[in-house]
C-alpha cells in the first residue's frame, strides 16, 4: 500500500465526515524537493522512452501526508466537534502546500490513475485531473498537491465518465494549476491516453 493510501485510510473518518468548511486560499508557489536525480528519469526529448511512475514517485521520500495525525484516533471525533474541524483545516493546509519532486520536471513519463474531466463533450476530454483513487475531488476533499496531476490533452482523450481508469503518457512539468475542483502540483502534457488494463500499455 503506498504512503498516501495509508494516510487516507487513517484519516477517512475525518475526510468524509467533516468536509463542510471552505478550503484554504491557494498558495502562490509550489514547494519543490531537491532529492538526488531519480534513476531512469531525465528531462528527455519526446522520443525518449517514458518512465512508468507510481504515485509514491510524485512525493519526496521524507513527505508523509498523515504525519500530524499519527497516534490520533479521528474516529472518536464527531462531525460537529471543533477539534475535528481544526484538524481538517490543518490537513488541508498541509496538503495544499505539499512539496513536489524537482527531478521529475521535464521528464517523459507514464502514469496510471483515475480521470476527473474538466473540459469534455461526454466522449472525449481535452483537460482533466488525474488522481490516485476513486472519489477524489468529488466525494471527498482533493488529495495533496503532489498527488493531483492536471492533464492537458489538446487533441482529445477518450474519457467518457468521472473516474475512468487510464494510463497517461507525456511530459511532466512542475507547474501548479488551479481548477474548479482541485489544485494540482504537476501538469502532464499528454501524448497518449489509454484505458487502464491492469498493466502498463
Amino acid at each position: 500500500m503506498h504512503r498516501f493510501a495509508r494516510s487516507l485510510a487513517l484519516l477517512a473518518p475525518l475526510l468524509v465526515g467533516c468536509d463542510s468548511s471552505p478550503p484554504p486560499p491557494a498558495s502562490t508557489s509550489v514547494p519543490v524537493a531537491q532529492p538526488a536525480q531519480l534513476a531512469g528519469v531525465a528531462p528527455g526529448a519526446p522520443s525518449a522512452e517514458p518512465r512508468t511512475l507510481e504515485w509514491d514517485d510524485l512525493m519526496p521520500a521524507d513527505f508523509d501526508p498523515g504525519t500530524p495525525f499519527e497516534g490520533i484516533d479521528v474516529s472518536t471525533l464527531n462531525d460537529d466537534d471543533p477539534r475535528a474541524r481544526e484538524m481538517l483545516a490543518k490537513l488541508r493546509k498541509l496538503w495544499d502546500e505539499a512539496p513536489v519532486v524537482a527531478a521529475l520536471d521535464g521528464a517523459r513519463v507514464r502514469l496510471p490513475g483515475f480521470a476527473v474531466p474538466l473540459e469534455t463533450d461526454g466522449q472525449t476530454a481535452t483537460r482533466f485531473l488525474l488522481v490516485p483513487y476513486i472519489g477524489a475531488c468529488i466525494h471527498v476533499p482533493p488529495p495533496p498537491l503532489n498527488q493531483t496531476v492536471l492533464v492537458e490533452a489538446p487533441t482529445g482523450a477518450s474519457v467518457r465518465g468521472v473516474f475512468d481508469p487510464v494510463w497517461v503518457t507525456g511530459q511532466l512539468t512542475i507547474q501548479r494549476a488551479t481548477t474548479e475542483l482541485a489544485n494540482a502540483g504537476y501538469t502532464l502534457n499528454a501524448t497518449e491516453v489509454k484505458p487502464y488494463g491492469g498493466k502498463q500499455p
